[in-house]
């Protein structure tokens, strides 16, 4: 039981670090993150490109061999899809655009503020501690000086 008690302890703990909630509630956001982000794309994304052709990138495709008729299942010939692979790099982009300027920019700035601040502080610090060495050693040349002329009147 004790075995028992002692892998549920470490599952506990494993749960309990930092960075599996963060990757945990990462996920979960990301996966929200999405929708909003394809919805962009179908959205407005595609209607500008469709104002020049159609407003479906999934449309575009290319025929390399015989004659390219019909669609889906039923299509003939051999076609190349740019068209949804330009959509999913669209979504692609658009994504790492948003996670970089929302998140990862503000995080490095608020980073290094943070650095900036302890490194100021510690600076502030080092200067305190120096300058406490000093009148320590100050107060030492004061006090051998001192018992040095007491010395000589005895």
């Amino acid at each position: 039981m004790s075995e028992k008690a002692s892998v549920l302890q470490g599952f506990k703990a494993f749960l309990m670090r930092g960075n599996v909630v963060d990757l945990a509630v990462a996920v979960v956001i990301g996966a929200a993150f999405t929708n909003i982000v394809n919805s962009v794309v179908k959205g407005v994304i595609n209607p500008l490109i469709g104002a020049i052709g159609t407003k479906n990138l999934d449309s575009y495709h290319s025929c390399i061999k015989g004659p390219c008729t019909g669609s889906g299942d039923a299509a003939t010939g051999v076609r190349i899809l740019w068209g949804s692979v330009l959509g999913a790099t669209l979504t692609f982009v658009i994504t790492a655009a948003v996670v970089y300027f929302l998140m990862v920019l503000p995080m490095s700035k608020y980073l290094a503020k943070m650095e900036a601040r302890r490194k100021a502080k510690e600076g502030t610090q080092e200067v305190m501690e120096i300058t406490e060495l000093e009148v320590l050693k100050e107060i030492r040349d004061a006090l051998v000086a001192q018992r040095g002329s007491g010395h000589g009147e005895r």
